[in-house]
């Protein structure tokens, strides 16, 4: 019984999990799904919770990478300031694809970003969506539970990526780009079945989807262009914080 509830924690559960999220890019705008998920106060709350979830589990543990000692020779110390840094150019990075699709959009006359850069917007998200797939089968805490909190999270900040990325790319991103990032989950996934990081760069792998996240949401929430509910946002933020500090 133990060894089978082992197998379904780090093989069989991940794999699972993979396939769920790489599903939400496939269906996500598909009627009537779309209908009943594309809504400000949704995916407002669904913001809430990737916040939460970086602020409340991800920073605190990988700043505990930075706090710990090397336990032998081979091992390289990262120093707390580093694990932040790679969390800010996570943020960074997404932040200045973002500013390369708009000021594309702007330029073409169409409002519609270039080829070239649908292809690297869409890239540098196969690659975010890759790192998710192979986290699941990485967690820097181990546990069902703790796995599952990082898919219900992913889940829904999937969601928001997945309307963003259609308004701004359209008919392309949902005949190409979002089975191309569907089909990057499970190649993260498959490669985390069978290769482990350092648990050192683990940390920075999760320190940079931290930052890279907070971008997102902070893009998505901010602009006018679409309003964002504060009191939804603020619901998801309480609910999902809450949830964390009780497990």
């Amino acid at each position: 019984m133990l060894q089978s509830t082992a197998l379904l924690a780090e093989r069989l559960l991940p794999g699972l999990l993979a396939v769920g999220l790489a599903t939400i890019h496939v269906v996500a705008r598909s009627e009537p799904l779309f209908d009943r998920v594309a809504c400000n106060r949704f995916l407002s709350f669904g913001g809430g919770v990737s916040v939460a979830y970086v602020f409340v589990h991800v920073l605190p543990e990988v700043d505990a990478i930075g706090r710990s000692s090397a336990t032998d020779a081979t091992e390289v110390l990262v120093t707390e300031s580093q694990v932040y840094f790679v969390t800010m150019a996570g943020f960074v990075v997404y932040y200045g694809l973002e500013r390369l699709a708009s000021r594309s959009a702007e330029d073409s006359g169409d409002d519609m970003p270039s080829r070239s850069v649908f292809l690297v917007h869409i890239g540098s998200y196969a690659a975010y969506n890759g790192v998710v797939g192979y986290l699941l089968f990485h967690q820097e805490t181990p546990g069902v539970g703790n796995l599952l909190l990082f898919a219900v999270a992913l889940a829904l900040h999937f969601l928001l990526n997945d309307v963003s990325l259609q308004n701004r790319h359209k008919e392309v991103y949902h005949t190409t780009g979002r089975w191309v990032l569907a089909g990057a989950v499970l190649v993260g996934a498959a490669v985390g079945a069978v290769t482990e990081l350092h648990r050192l760069h683990l940390g920075l792998l999760f320190a940079f989807l931290a930052g890279a996240i907070v971008l997102r949401v902070v893009h998505e929430e901010l602009p006018a262009k679409r309003v964002g509910t504060f009191w939804a946002f603020a619901a998801g933020v309480a609910a999902y914080s809450a949830l964390l500090l009780a497990v």
